[in-house]
């Protein structure tokens, strides 16, 4: 291929697409890589697709709720109509129990006062009159069930949640990836399926492109690693990683597919929710179903997993424990003897914060680290990373002089340093799915 891009990026999940759409809009000649057949048919194809607001940190709440703006309009955001449709944003709202994990949410409740978003403060009362199938008995710390102690209440009850209206779901995570690449081809992106990098090219300490296995080589004075699970990976091939304090790893994650409780119509009536107490979280699904996962607590062991094109794909005693870790909150919960689900990788950073920054190679830029809590965000990801690339292409110097976006819907600046490879761990995170 001859250089015809502005910038590659390898990956056409959720946020590569995003990447290529605003870079495509700022007249950017973008080609997306992946090695899959069609977008979002990586880890982004097995993502809950939550649309949430609560994070652990200011600067991650923020960014959260600018990036709800966006799916709330969907179509408007994007200006396309996709001929395979349009992804749509359930607007359920939220449920956060409070727990002793979460200090009963206190940094929760006061980053979302701080930044001005809505929610309702629920006693056990108002958590029963919104879903009376709930049960309130503390179990902490969550145990998996053959531990003696599973199931054995604790004696003060939980006391309460919170409750946001402005969250929810997206329908279908392939499909919404879908439709940000037609987005993205509407401003002339380009897209090339069943293409796997296998090596970063750079001439004089500057990157100069990608190699890929059928010996092709793609030529661009950008590239950016978008790549999820795999970005420790194609970070390796361009000599990168040993200039990160902060890096990437991937992580075998398994979500429980259980049908709901007989006689509620938790598809249509139910909401994502998040309990730590339990170590869970899950949502409706299709077939009044609920799917739920695991919060990574301490008693569920991290399976780090080095060749991401090769792990287990089966359930294994961990996607029951979380059904009946579910069951706990839900005592009416229906447990199939066949347990149903999907077993993926996440791409997670030393503290679960994402990366959006350059790299220690002139021209390389990383957008990893997203995996299990970035979906949410991949409109304003975008944005950032278009706003990073441009800047930093003409001559800014990020890492002493680092870019400050400004989120346009909430009137407010992040310092992009936040999100930086050179940054020292941030304690304020949850260190979990939950950012």
């Amino acid at each position: 291929m001859n250089k015809d891009f502005d910038a590659i990026i390898i990956g056409a999940g959720i946020i590569g697409c995003s990447t290529a759409f605003e870079l495509s809009k700022k007249g950017l000649k973008t080609l997306n890589l992946d090695k899959l057949p069609a977008s979002g048919n990586g880890s982004t194809s097995n993502s809950c697709a939550v649309i949430r607001v609560h994070y652990s940190t200011l600067d991650g709440t923020a960014v959260a709720y600018e990036s709800y703006q966006y799916w709330n309009e969907w179509e408007k955001y994007l200006s396309v109509k996709d001929p395979q449709g349009m992804a749509k944003f359930l607007k359920r709202g939220i449920m956060v129990f409070k727990s002793e994990a979460n200090e009963d949410l206190k940094k929760v409740r006061s980053n979302m006062d701080a930044l001005g978003i809505k929610y309702e403060d629920l006693d056990v009362a108002g958590i029963k009159e919104k879903y009376p199938l709930l049960d309130n008995t503390s179990y902490f710390p969550p145990r998996k069930p053959e531990d003696d102690q599973f199931g054995i209440a604790n004696p003060d009850p939980l006391i309460g949640a919170i409750y946001y209206p402005e969250g929810g779901f997206v329908s279908d995570p392939i499909l919404s990836t879908h439709n940000v690449q037609v987005a993205a081809e509407a401003h002339g992106a380009k897209f090339l399926f069943k293409s796997k990098v296998v090596g970063i090219l750079n001439n004089e300490g500057r990157v100069q492109g990608v190699l890929l296995e059928d010996g092709t080589t793609v030529q661009a004075p950008v590239v950016v690693n978008a790549s999820g699970p795999h970005s420790f990976v194609i970070n390796r091939m361009a000599g990168v990683e040993e200039g990160m304090k902060i890096k990437t790893r991937a992580l075998r994650h398994e979500v429980v597919h259980v049908p709901a409780p007989e006689g509620f119509d938790y598809e249509m009536r139910g909401c994502p929710s998040s309990d730590s107490d339990i170590g869970a979280y899950w949502r409706p699904e299709v077939g009044n179903h609920i799917l739920s996962g695991s919060e990574d607590p301490e008693c569920d062991s991290k399976e780090w997993i080095e060749d991401p094109d090769e792990f287990n794909r089966n359930l294994t005693d961990q996607a029951r424990a979380q059904a009946c870790r579910l069951a706990l909150r839900i005592p009416e919960l229906r447990i199939p003897n066949q347990i149903q689900g999907v077993v993926d990788l996440y791409d997670v950073t030393d503290d679960w914060i994402p990366i959006y920054d350059k790299s220690d190679l002139p021209g390389f830029y990383l957008a990893i680290g997203t995996s299990g809590n970035q979906y949410k965000n991949a409109p304003v990801v975008g944005k950032m990373m278009a706003e990073l690339i441009t800047q930093c292409e003409n001559g800014k110097d990020h890492d002493q002089d680092p870019i400050v976006f400004h989120l346009g819907r909430m009137d407010r600046d992040i310092d992009m340093k936040f999100y930086s490879r050179l940054r020292e761990i941030n304690q304020e995170s949850s260190f979990s799915v939950l950012g």
